[in-house]
């Protein structure tokens, strides 16, 4: 269909009101150059998650037309959720999928910070591969503070913005841009309403303090479920799969006489993902993804 192919997972601060977020899902879907793959939304954290793929200026055209209808619709002066946030449109992350490196995604995300603060006046931040400077790989560091910190952060030298004035936009915040490799969004519920163990087992299992490389991890109540939730991205599942991630959760609640409930993916997962999941689970040996009958079927409907 299309020889260069870009994921976008804009990550936005409205999670609770249905015509905002079919709003900006149509803002999106108007784009002819990209199709929007999965739109989740967490009325706890009061954030949705996009998922879209297309053609670079496709991407870079529906991020745009994205902004535009959010930072219309949502103030951040009165948005309270779980998750922490510096923005309307809180993070953009560009992922290379077909026909494009991850130097284009650069480049991309660059030609957006520009548009970004052209347009809107939001001030952009570049992170994980964009990253202009080492601190700003991490997007929890650029994130410290949220919204309601980021108008003393920003006046910072250190920390003004890629793109911008060192101002926060009055309702819309600042934003972070960059190119990353594919990311999971993996979630484990607990069954107990205690938020500290949900927090001690967050700290165990993040990289950060010492868990697991490439786990970035934070724990949540549940309030509408009467549980707590270890809310994490696997930002490279190649070297840390989601099974190894899974069985130390599992380890660390047994220390409390906590059982996992149920675990969620929150938007998309590559295949190769599950396919480590599967082998770690049946022990199987010698597995390779030609042994999945839809893929070695459609391999032979393209010879």
């Amino acid at each position: 269909m299309w020889e260069k192919i870009v994921e976008c997972v804009p990550n936005v601060s409205e999670g609770r009101k249905v015509d905002t977020i079919e709003a900006i899902v149509a803002a999106v879907r108007q784009i002819p150059e990209v199709r929007v793959l999965d739109v989740e939304s967490d009325p706890d954290h009061n954030r949705s998650v996009l998922t879209f793929a297309g053609t670079p200026g496709g991407v870079k055209t529906a991020v745009l037309s994205l902004f535009r209808e959010a930072i219309s619709r949502i103030d951040l002066r009165t948005h309270q959720g779980e998750h922490p946030r510096m923005g309307a449109v809180d993070v953009v992350p560009l992922v290379p999928v077909r026909g494009v490196t991850m130097d284009d995604c650069v480049t991309l995300s660059r030609e957006l910070g520009h548009e970004i603060w052209k347009e809107f006046r939001v001030p952009v931040y570049l992170y994980a591969n964009s990253a202009t400077r080492p601190e700003r790989e991490d997007l929890a560091a650029i994130r410290k503070g949220e919204f309601e910190g980021f108008f003393e952060k920003i006046k910072d030298p250190s920390w003004a913005p890629d793109f911008g004035e060192p101002e926060v936009h009055p309702t819309a915040g600042v934003v972070a841009v960059g190119a990353r490799e594919f990311l999971i969004a993996y979630n484990v519920y607990l069954g107990t309403d205690d938020v500290h163990i949900a927090k001690a087992i967050a700290k165990a299992v993040r990289g950060s303090s010492g868990g697991l490389r490439y786990v970035k991890a934070l724990g949540f109540e549940i309030k509408e479920r009467g549980l707590v939730q270890v809310s994490m991205n696997l930002t490279d599942y190649k070297k840390t799969p989601i099974a190894r991630v899974l069985e130390l959760i599992r380890r660390e609640a047994a220390r409390y006489g906590v059982p996992v409930v149920e675990t969620e993916v929150v938007g998309l997962v590559p295949q190769a993902a599950l396919d480590q999941v599967v082998e770690y689970y049946l022990q199987l040996r010698k597995f390779h993804e030609g042994m999945v009958f839809e893929r070695r079927l459609q391999a032979a409907l393209e010879e």
